[in-house]
């Protein structure tokens, strides 16, 4: 993985001083609130409903044991002994105290982290798929290219006050475990007709309250013409993104009022004029960086102790079904850490679990570890001789839950537990579902199935491509949450379609319930609940929620 330069250390550590005055200058009275909310937000901080919350950067999702380790010691000395995963793979920390953060800031420093552009109206945390590098379905890794556009968007004086925030992500596989299709830019590595690597490039997506599914901008962008085609990108967006109406000035909206074909000559003819001020030397970064994410040496190991621990064990076995993922070399695997075991808070880890899994990497896992979109954690180079002991080991720990995939492996955003912005609780609800099901020991014969939750139309919680979406609303003082039906966030990605009125939140549970027997009753052998749906459409689907004694429902 990624080292930090002299250079890096050097700017990481100039922020934080600067933000350490300011900071002092907030607390001693000599900054209003209004005049150190632009500052606190350029370096992650944010304020909640009960305290400050400080995000911090997990570019493109990538850890080590030893910033694993400081994670852990900040959420016990700084905060309340544990931290938040987020579908922005970064971690979030809700209770530090003002005066804190600057030395929690310094803490991260120490090991190559921090908390620059997790907010504001900027570039944000690149993110990419969590099995990056490993992944057997894999062109190219995603990484370094992460990387690259992290390095050139950080402090890039041009784009520090867009007209929104501005997300990427990039992949390098068919199958999409990055979302790119609900990204303001989305990269998918690819190879041309003649084998040359380069990029699809995909503009003008995102959720919140008007959901869109992002648009090809170019079939095949060379490698070489990234960055200048990027900035070309933002420079059209600079230009014509709403300043008027924050509601409208994401690049979904520039892109939908505008039209895709202008939008496209826009960027071409500001493409051609940024390409002649790059001489190669991005090239000569991504070539020193891509060296940086060299795939771990292989391990000759015998695999009898996963055999014996598969023919014998049958919660390992279980584990082994769910949480397991093929890597591109045969005796390896990726390992999918769940953070959802039924009652807990979705993204959850506490300092004792973080520390487990610090080592658990550091000990079978080539010492790296990665944050997903989907708020689990990956081991993605785990030998399989090693399996059975990280399964024990993971069981210890409380967290070797066997649901990766399933009704409970819930996105949820905090909701109205923690967030200023949220109108309706998810957390309660995630673990409702969650417990219910895990009750009537129906989740694996439910197979596959993405349920999301937000608690707000901001749409933290991706509930618009969940498979079954939950979005929680204020309805004249009450909470009222609208189920969608069908989203899907893989390459087919699909917005969810509402199902009609929301329901209390007495009655979301048992909504859910009458989906799932309506699923179970209606599906073909072993079909998933998206393809069945897909084959019926909403009817039946409606028809269970609203018709023949449903009891109240809200407006």
């Amino acid at each position: 993985m990624y080292s930090y330069s002299q250079f890096d250390r050097a700017f990481v550590a100039s922020r934080n001083q600067q933000f350490r005055a300011q900071v002092a200058r907030r607390i001693d009275g000599s900054l209003t609130e209004d005049e150190f909310k632009p500052l606190r937000l350029m370096n992650g901080l944010y304020l909640q409903l009960h305290a400050y919350m400080l995000r911090v950067a997990v570019p493109y999702g990538t850890l080590n044991s030893q910033q694993m380790h400081r994670l852990a010691d900040i959420a016990d000395r700084f905060d309340k002994g544990y931290g938040h995963f987020t579908t922005r793979q970064n971690i979030q920390f809700n209770w530090p105290k003002l005066n804190d953060v600057p030395d929690i800031l310094d803490s991260l420093a120490e090991v190559e982290m921090h908390a620059i552009q997790t907010s504001g109206n900027c570039i944000r945390n690149v993110t990419a798929d969590h099995f990056a590098g490993a992944a057997a379905d894999e062109i190219s890794d995603p990484r370094p290219t992460a990387e690259l556009i992290r390095q050139w968007s950080t402090d890039h004086p041009e784009f520090a006050f867009l007209p929104r925030k501005f997300k990427l992500a990039v992949i390098g596989a068919e199958q999409d475990r990055a979302v790119i299709r609900a990204h303001d830019i989305g990269l998918r590595l690819v190879k041309s007709g003649s084998g040359a690597s380069g990029y699809q490039v995909i503009v003008g997506g995102g959720l919140g309250r008007t959901p869109m599914i992002g648009k090809v901008l170019r079939d095949f962008l060379p490698k070489a013409d990234l960055l200048p085609y990027l900035e070309a990108i933002l420079q059209v967006y600079n230009l014509l993104g709403r300043r008027d109406n924050k509601y409208k000035a994401r690049i979904k909206i520039t892109v939908h009022e505008t039209g895709i074909e202008a939008i496209r000559a826009m960027v071409e003819d500001r493409f051609r004029i940024q390409k002649a001020g790059f001489d190669g030397s991005d090239q000569v970064l991504l070539a020193e960086i891509e060296r940086a994410f060299a795939l771990p040496a292989s391990l000759n190991l015998p695999l009898v102790e996963f055999e014996t621990g598969n023919r014998q064990n049958p919660a390992f076995r279980s584990f082994v079904d769910t949480n397991i993922a093929a890597h591109k070399r045969p005796e390896y695997a990726i390992v999918t850490i769940s953070l959802k075991k039924p009652g807990q808070t979705p993204g959850d880890a506490t300092s004792a679990q973080m520390r487990a899994l610090a080592d658990i990497a550091r000990q079978y896992g080539h010492d790296e570890l990665r944050v997903s979109h989907e708020q689990n954690i990956i081991l993605p180079h785990i030998h399989r001789a090693f399996l059975p002991r990280v399964y024990q080991a993971l069981k210890a720990a409380d967290l070797a839950s066997a649901n990766i995939g399933l009704i409970s492996d819930i996105i949820a955003c905090p909701g109205m537990d923690y967030c200023a912005l949220a109108t309706a609780r998810s957390i309660p609800i995630a673990q409702q579902i969650a417990v219910r099901f895990q009750d009537l020991k129906l989740e694996q014969d439910i197979g596959p199935l993405k349920v999301k939750i937000s608690g707000c139309i901001n749409a933290c919680g991706h509930h618009h491509l969940g498979h079954i979406g939950i979005l929680g609303l204020e309805k004249s003082g009450v909470e009222s949450y609208q189920i969608t039906l069908g989203g899907d966030a893989t390459q087919s990605a699909t917005i969810g379609t509402r199902t009609g009125p929301g329901f209390s939140a007495d009655e979301i549970l048992p909504a859910v319930e009458r989906l799932i027997t309506t699923y179970l009753a209606l599906r073909h052998t072993a079909e998933p609940f998206l393809e069945t749906y897909r084959r019926l459409g909403m009817a039946p689907f409606k028809t269970a929620l609203y018709d023949g004694g449903v009891g109240r429902h809200a407006a």
